[in-house]
C-alpha cells in the first residue's frame, strides 16, 4: 500500500457558469491502513472513476435536487470500479473487483462493505466496462429508450448528444429494435461515429442552422420518440416535429447546466404542441430504478450484445486522478468524445 493518496475535493460551490480547475483541490493525504479497518469494512483501490453530466448540479450547491450537493472541502463522489486491498468482511476478499455507486475520488479509501457490489466479471466484462458500457449512463439509455419510449418497429427516434455516454447506447438499442434513428452530435467526427453505430441520418447541430428545419429535413415524416439529453432550443425544435402520440424522454438538459444567471434559462416555445399532438413527456432519475427487473434485463441484454461484438461503446479516457477536474470541465465544454472516465495510476 502507498504511503500517500491523491484526493480530489470541491473548493467552492459554483452556482452558474463554466467550471475552472481552481474550483477543486487536488491534495495528497496519508494513505489509509489495514489497522484502521473496523468490522465489515473494506479498503479499496479504485481502478476507474466515472465522470458524468449530472455532477454539475452537485457542484452548484443547490438544495432540494434529486441528489445531494457536494460539500465544500469534502471529496467528490461518483460511480467507480475498484479492487479490494484488505477486507474485514466475509463477503469480500482481497483482489476482488467491486463497484461503488458513491465512490470517492481518492486513490485508496475505507468503506463499509454494505456499500459495495461485486463486479460480475464472469460475464466476460473488463473492469472498465462497469463505468462504461455496463454503467449508469448505459442503463439510463436502456430504461429511457426501451421502458419509457416503448418503441415500435418502423417508428422514428431523434437522439440528441448522440455520441455521448447515453446517446451512443440509445442509437444502438433503438436500431436493434427496428427504428429509424436520427442522431445529432457536435462535430463532424462525432456525426461519422454515430453513423458507424447505425444511425440512419445524423447531423452536426453546430452547423445545421435552424434546428426545427434541420430536424424536419432529417425526419420528414416526423418524430415518434425524442430522447432529450440537451434541453433548450433544440428541445423546441424537436417539439415542432413530433408526431401524434409521440414520447419525449427527458434525460438531461446539458445546455442549461452552466448558465450564469436564471435569466438565461431557455423558455420552451412549442410546449402547446404536446397538447395538440397528444404527446407524453416523461422525466426520470435512473437511480430510482436500480435493483429492479429492468436493471437485470439491461445487464443481460447489453452484456451479451457487447460480448458478441454487436454493440460498440466509445470511451474518452483520462489518466490520473489528479486530472479529474479537467476531465469534468471538458465534459461540460463538449470536448469529450464518448463516455468520460478516469483511469487510476497504479
Amino acid at each position: 500500500m502507498a504511503s500517500q493518496i491523491t484526493r480530489v475535493a470541491l473548493k467552492y460551490h459554483v452556482a452558474g457558469g463554466y467550471l475552472k480547475e481552481s474550483d477543486f483541490n487536488v491534495e495528497k493525504l496519508p494513505a489509509p491502513t489495514k489497522d484502521q479497518l473496523k468490522d465489515n469494512q473494506v479498503l479499496i483501490r479504485p481502478l476507474y472513476y466515472s465522470v458524468d453530466p449530472y455532477q454539475r448540479g452537485r457542484i452548484s450547491g443547490v438544495k432540494g435536487s434529486y441528489v445531494e450537493s457536494y460539500h465544500v472541502g469534502k471529496t467528490i463522489t461518483n460511480f467507480l470500479v475498484g479492487k479490494v486491498v484488505v477486507s474485514t468482511s466475509k463477503d469480500f476478499n482481497e483482489g476482488e473487483v467491486v463497484t461503488h455507486n458513491n465512490g470517492r475520488w481518492e486513490s485508496e479509501y475505507i468503506v463499509d462493505a454494505k456499500e459495495l457490489s461485486k463486479a460480475p466479471l464472469q460475464s466476460g466484462a473488463d473492469p472498465r466496462d462497469f463505468v462504461g458500457v455496463l454503467s449508469m449512463p448505459s442503463y439510463t439509455a436502456y430504461y429511457g429508450t426501451v421502458v419509457l419510449g416503448k418503441p415500435k418497429p418502423g417508428e422514428t427516434i431523434l437522439v440528441s448528444s448522440a455520441s455521448g455516454a447515453v446517446g451512443q447506447m440509445v442509437v444502438q438499442l433503438a436500431k436493434a429494435r427496428g427504428l429509424t434513428v436520427v442522431a445529432v452530435a457536435g462535430s463532424d467526427d462525432k456525426v461519422d461515429y454515430v453513423k458507424s453505430l447505425g444511425a440512419d441520418v445524423a447531423f452536426n447541430y453546430k452547423t445545421c442552422g435552424d434546428y426545427s428545419t434541420a430536424i424536419k429535413k432529417a425526419a420528414p415524416h416526423g418524430i415518434d420518440i425524442y430522447f432529450d439529453n440537451v434541453g433548450g432550443s433544440f428541445l423546441d425544435g424537436a417539439l415542432a416535429n413530433i408526431n401524434p402520440y409521440a414520447r419525449i424522454i427527458v434525460c438531461g438538459a446539458i445546455t442549461q447546466y452552466n448558465l450564469s444567471s436564471p435569466d438565461q434559462v431557455y423558455g420552451v416555445k412549442n410546449f402547446t404542441n404536446i397538447l395538440i399532438k397528444k404527446a407524453t413527456v416523461k422525466g426520470f432519475i435512473i437511480l430510482d430504478h436500480y435493483n429492479t427487473q429492468e436493471h437485470a434485463d439491461f445487464f443481460k441484454e447489453v452484456s451479451k450484445l457487447y460480448k458478441e461484438g454487436k454493440i460498440q461503446y466509445r470511451i474518452d479516457e483520462t489518466e490520473g486522478l489528479e486530472n479529474a477536474p479537467l476531465a469534468l470541465i471538458n465534459l461540460y465544454e463538449g470536448k469529450n468524445f464518448g463516455k468520460s472516465v478516469i483511469k487510476a495510476k497504479l
